[in-house]
């Protein structure tokens, strides 16, 4: 492996000055300490900065202007000295092993540059069961990740030629933008799991990104509908086809309970148009 320990740690954050003092906690309890962790404030009005320079002074500390969590991201994976990048969002917490764990795993397949590990749901402080159709998977899983996000982005550990590869997070995306990075990255490359809980992700507050107005399938079409002109292999654009009509066709259902004749009518067409191609 190219350097495995050399390991960049990048948490984004927007006014979470109340949770991201238990995420970094996360990092500096770590059984295999980082090369670096690199805070990015995306334009934060709470004082964020000021509690890390604080509290957390051997942090490296990155501002912007309020431009969202792609790119803030972006801007600290760019940024990194470390060949390997892991992701926690500044909500999120870690357990202690979770660096070793997915070191030593990546170790034992070389070949692979993307890992990603189970997780525990908490939500508004009570712990939840995930669904069954939350599975994760390892291996190519491409087709497994089109019908929704299969990779928390807390739970990653990837080397950054990926990114090179495949392009960065999609600053344009406020919603989904995870689930269009892991697509693109799954159509190229065999991905690592580890089917232990290694992270605590934390829902239910007011700013989370998935709890979105006009749903979080809209936004999936969105994705999709951009990824079909892009290159991938005639099976892989087969499947996010066939994919997208059942999202469109989903969501025209609910659009037209709604009496949203507009927006029924606009998916139906497209239904039409996506169906000759297919």
């Amino acid at each position: 492996m190219d350097n495995i320990g050399n390991i960049s740690v990048v948490i984004p954050t927007y006014n979470r000055r109340q949770t991201i003092g238990r995420s970094i906690d996360s990092v500096l309890n770590q059984t295999l300490f980082p090369s670096e962790i690199i805070v990015v404030d995306d334009g934060s009005t709470d004082e964020t900065s000021d509690y890390i320079q604080s509290n957390f002074p051997s942090i490296r500390l990155l501002q912007q202007p309020n431009k969202g969590v792609s790119a803030a991201r972006n801007m600290g994976i760019r940024s990194a000295d470390g060949n390997w990048i892991t992701l926690l969002d500044s909500d999120d917490e870690w357990f202690p092993e979770k660096l070793e764990k997915q070191v030593m795993a990546l170790s034992q397949n070389p070949d692979i540059k993307f890992c990603h590990t189970e997780e525990i749901w908490f939500r508004n402080g009570v712990r939840v069961n995930q669904m069954k159709k939350h599975q994760k998977y390892g291996g190519h899983i491409f087709n497994k990740c089109l019908d929704m996000c299969r990779i928390s982005p807390s739970s990653v550990l990837f080397h950054q030629s990926i990114l090179d590869d495949v392009g960065y997070f999609d600053k344009d995306l406020k919603v989904c933008e995870d689930y269009d990075l892991w697509l693109r990255i799954t159509a190229k490359f065999p991905v690592l799991y580890i089917d232990e809980p290694l992270i605590k992700k934390y829902g239910g507050h007011a700013d989370q990104l998935s709890k979105v107005k006009d749903g979080i399938e809209s936004h999936r079409i969105k994705v999709l509908e951009k990824l079909i002109m892009q290159q991938f292999t005639s099976g892989q654009k087969n499947a996010m086809l066939k994919m997208l009509i059942e999202k469109l066709t989903i969501f025209s259902i609910g659009a037209q309970k709604r009496g949203k004749i507009k927006a029924y009518n606009t998916s139906k067409k497209r239904i039409n148009e996506l169906s000759v191609m297919v």
